[in-house]
């Protein structure tokens, strides 16, 4: 739901307002080029680590003081991840909570220099296993290399010649830069919308401050931080990858120049983490290794959901529902925005418009066939003596405070206040009102919205005499009595960030900077983490109910969000450009660890035009999550709205299904791995240099191509096809050889998405249905891609399956089976095999595998010998074989003597659980 859903022109005037000046008086944050720190001793901590001491050269008032004493601790924490924390060494300062993100906690602060009867360390370089650290003395500058290759990764020292300088440190202003090569490309650095693609692009701001402004706003921060990039690098023909996080929670800007990178941050202390890589699939893993592994996901939530703020009452979304089902579109998940609620406020229910009696018999009737229901709860508290939920909150003393009492802000409810969950009182209430509320109504997951945190005011607020809010007009107009907080450094810091693009007050609509959590610790500091550490408190909350897996949706997100929520991309607008940029948002939250992610199908705001629809359809069908959302002010959108979207729909999202195997097998890569499961190109091909831009394609796993049409009025697509052979997935006959990697220009009428599938892949799929749990029980097909023609190949692929309400996700609990997938051809043989483990769960359930399909054989005869578990397949057998000719896109490439077959082995009855051998001769004249 969008709280600031104002033009462009009227934001501008409300920060000018606020901020008191005027768009000319906004002045240009100072550069400082001072002469840094320079090392006064170094020595080897009882861990393996280094531990130094930094002392200033020179002071420069700019910004404030200079912190004179500075702690170094350097430790190469595994094999590929090196760790550089720099600190004040006087002073303790804020840091992300260990509790928070688990991790190695660093040496206690020692402010005695080279005193501590460690070995003195007098070479300039540390090295581990994969990573080597280098250092000069005067000034400090380090720099990372990858030990492989030679490769520096980072180099923070400057050269007078740079637009950077030395390291600076002070309390609200820390500044340190890399150099790069001018080649490199970089990926990361979110949230926001990029409308360059998902290649980071010189001299684009970079903001990382969590905001509620919508995402049509392009180069602005946006609801999350991930203070992490990826560099890929390409050099002499080989692909290098490696990752850098800064894990600091204040807010920053990022210069990135193309040659150099600079982080501006407001507080907090210098924690880089340095991925070795060298493949983009490996920094993944590396950084989710340490971050978190993603949530395992049920079942159900890869299926397709639908939501709408303005379902008014409960027909409406009952109307819904059957409006699909009388459609034939998929849905899985009908969801209710704030309409369910009494007043807007959380864990209540309407009376009038949504009665519980009523509610609970449309839910039974729902669940009775695998569908779910999930509403969203706002964090903001409204503030009502009559409301238990608030009585209890008061009682529990459970929330921010500004000047010793709970920071009054607005939202929909009118005056409320923000739980501090960072408050260990906080989460064990929360999860009593979670507790509570599901049994009142049994939802199947929590949509945590507005939790950035967003505030229709700013600064302090008082309730007003009158009504608040008036029942009229927008209700993100702020209707409290407030006053501009500008009396602290908190409020307002030396270095202003570009906080929504314009330099706005870091406390404009939100919690007021200088307000306090748990502990004492200043919103200033912790702003960031608010929706991560609701994140972590809704987790636990849905876990403790009946031990279901469970499901979370979250607009705010922090590094390592992923490992408790999904996420959706926020407000954005129903317009080809928004479409388009999706797909970059999308494909970056895999790197940021948060793979299952997704945009607002057709787009929240405003009306979409029914072209659009269609071509937003073919897209989120194949978003990891898949969901239509829409503004209340805006049209009803749902897919059967036009007959020509539902087509589109039940095309697209037919196919998906299908694939519900697959991305459920995606999602266990995810979880063990932290495998994106939407990717860009470059994962697959990392060596091809034509992909490192490339934004308007994208691939599910490792070989599941996606080419949309993101253009109004075109009815064909330039899709770029990396060296290798390609399978349309819609019709496997058909063909693309690309032997040096080539753009082809596809057909892609209004009703049509274009999906390929890479050679050497074995795609499990099943025959799909309206609802995923329908879906789950049809038998398998296996497709199965060899290079085309070729006479000497293999192909392999996965399957994981399990009992998705089940908390974990993993093998040897009995309750989940995987298979390896094998297929090899050889101077005419033919075999694909299947290696299970843990059969028991899957043989339970009676899969099957009911046909396999293996395309690009040599087409020069027929087939012969068909073996099925050895034994030969008689005439009489239930189990036919067939052979298409395929056919090529551009058949000129191959010449006219060059074919391939597809071969389609049916009426098979393999169980999915027990491994089997298919092997059949080729080359047989018929």
């Amino acid at each position: 739901m969008c709280s600031l859903c104002l033009s462009s022109l009227l934001l501008v005037l409300l920060v000018l307002c606020f901020s008191g000046v005027s768009s000319a008086d906004t002045a240009v944050n100072p550069t400082i080029k001072g002469k840094g720190y320079r090392l006064v001793s170094i020595e080897e901590t009882p861990d393996g680590g280094l531990l130094g001491h930094l002392q200033l050269i020179q002071n420069s008032k700019v910004y404030g003081p200079d912190i004179p004493l500075l702690q170094l601790y350097v430790k190469h924490e595994t094999q590929d991840r090196l760790r550089v924390h720099i600190t004040d060494a006087q002073k303790q300062r804020w840091e992300v909570p260990y509790n928070l993100l688990p991790r190695e906690q660093p040496p206690s602060l020692t402010q005695t220099i080279g005193k501590t009867g460690k070995k003195t360390i007098t070479v300039s370089e540390y090295s581990g296993s994969e990573l080597i650290f280098n250092y000069i003395s005067d000034p400090f500058g380090f720099a990372v290399k990858r030990k492989s290759d030679g490769q520096v990764l980072f180099n923070s020292s400057s050269d007078p010649k740079d637009p950077y300088g030395e390291l600076v440190f002070k309390d609200q202003y820390l500044e340190i830069s890399t150099s790069l090569p001018k080649d490199a490309s970089l990926y990361g650095l979110g949230e926001n919308s990029q409308p360059h693609g998902i290649k980071l692009y010189p001299n684009d701001p970079y903001t990382l401050f969590t905001t509620d402004v919508s995402a049509i706003n392009l180069n602005t921060d946006l609801y999350g931080s991930h203070p992490v990039y990826m560099d890929l690098r390409n050099v002499g023909g080989q692909a290098y990858a490696h990752s850098v996080l800064l894990l600091n929670s204040n807010g920053m800007d990022v210069f990135y120049r193309g040659t150099s990178l600079t982080y501006k941050v407001i507080g907090g202390v210098f924690d880089f983490y340095f991925f070795a890589g060298p493949t983009p699939l490996g920094v993944v893993d590396q950084y989710t290794s340490f971050v978190g592994r993603p949530a395992p996901m049920p079942y159900w939530s890869l299926g397709f959901h639908q939501c709408r703020w303005g379902y008014h009452n409960l027909s409406v979304v009952e109307d819904v529902v059957e409006n699909y089902k009388k459609a034939k579109i998929p849905l899985d998940v009908i969801w209710n925005d704030d309409d369910h609620m009494d007043g807007h406020k959380d864990f209540t229910l309407n009376p009038k418009n949504y009665p519980r009696p009523k509610l609970l018999a449309f839910l039974d009737k729902i669940h009775s066939i695998g569908m779910k229901y999930i509403v969203i709860i706002d964090p903001g508290i409204g503030v009502n003596t009559s409301y238990g939920v608030y009585q209890r909150g008061l009682a529990n003393d459970v929330f921010i405070k500004y000047e010793g009492e709970p920071f009054l802000a607005q939202v929909w409810p009118g005056a409320v206040n923000f739980p501090d969950f960072l408050n260990p009182k906080t989460v064990s209430w929360w999860g009593d009102e979670i507790r509570r509320f599901h049994e009142l109504v049994p939802v199947d997951g929590l949509w945590i919205d507005m939790n950035e945190a967003s505030n229709f005011c700013s600064g302090k607020c008082k309730i007003p005499k009158g009504q608040c809010p008036t029942g009229s007009g927008p209700g993100w107009v702020c209707c409290l009595d407030c006053k501009n907080i500008t009396k602290t450094r908190w409020d307002e810091p030396p270095y202003k960030i570009n906080a929504s693009g314009l330099q706005v007050p870091i406390g404009f609509k939100t919690i007021a900077t200088s307000a306090t959590h748990y502990n004492g610790v200043l919103e200033y500091d912790a702003h960031s983490l608010y929706g991560f550490s609701q994140s972590i408190a809704t987790h636990k909350a849905l876990q403790g109910l009946e031990g279901k897996r469970p499901f979370i949706l979250t607009r705010s997100t922090y590094v390592g969000s992923g490992r408790y929520a999904a996420h959706w991309t926020g407000d954005n607008k129903g317009t080809w450009e928004d479409l388009k940029i999706s797909i970059t948002t999308v494909l970056n939250f895999g790197i940021f660890g948060v793979p299952m992610v997704g945009a607002d199908i057709c787009g929240f705001y405003p009306a979409p035009t029914e072209e659009l629809c269609n071509r937003w359809i073919e897209v989120g069908a194949f978003y990891p999550f898949s969901r239509d959302h829409a503004n209340f002010y805006s049209p009803r959108q749902e897919l059967y709205q036009w007959e020509s979207v539902a087509e589109s729909a039940r095309n697209a999202l037919g196919m998906r299904y299908k694939l519900l195997p697959y991305l459920y097998t995606l999602n266990y890569e995810a979880h063990i791995s932290g495998a994106p499961i939407a990717r860009p190109l470059f994962f697959s091909f990392p060596t091809y240099t034509e992909t490192y831009g490339l934004s308007t394609q994208f691939l599910l796993g490792s070989s599941v191509m996606i080419s949309p049409v993101l253009e109004q009025g075109k009815s064909k697509v330039k899709a770029l096809f990396p060296p290798g052979t390609w399978y349309s997935l819609f019709d496997l006959t058909q063909v693309i050889n690309s032997k040096q990697g080539k753009y082809v220009t596809l057909d892609a009428p209004l009703h049509v998405v274009n999906v390929h599938v890479y050679q050497n892949a074995i795609l499990p799929m099943q025959q799909g249905g309206l609802i995923s749990k329908a879906a789950r029980t049809t038998p398998f097909n296996l497709v199965v891609t060899f290079p085309a023609g070729a006479s000497n190949a293999t192909a392999k692929g996965n399957l994981f399956l399990d009992d998705d309400e089940l908390p974990e996700m993993n093998l040897g609990s009995g309750y989940s089976t995987y298979v390896d997938f094998y297929a090899t051809v050889s101077q005419g043989s033919v075999k694909v095999w299947s290696e299970v483990q843990e059969g028991k769960f899957a043989l339970g359930k009676g899969w099957v595998v009911e046909k396999v399909s293996v395309l690009g054989l040599d087409g020069s005869g027929g087939t012969s010998a068909l073996e099925v578990d050895g034994n030969p397949v008689t005439s009489v057998s239930s189990i036919e074989l067939s052979v298409s000719e395929q056919k090529y896109l551009e058949e000129a490439e191959y010449g006219e003597t060059t074919k391939s077959v597809m071969v389609d082995v049916n009426g098979l009855s393999l169980p999915v659980g027990k491994n089997f051998a298919l092997s059949w001769k080729m080359g047989i004249k018929a």
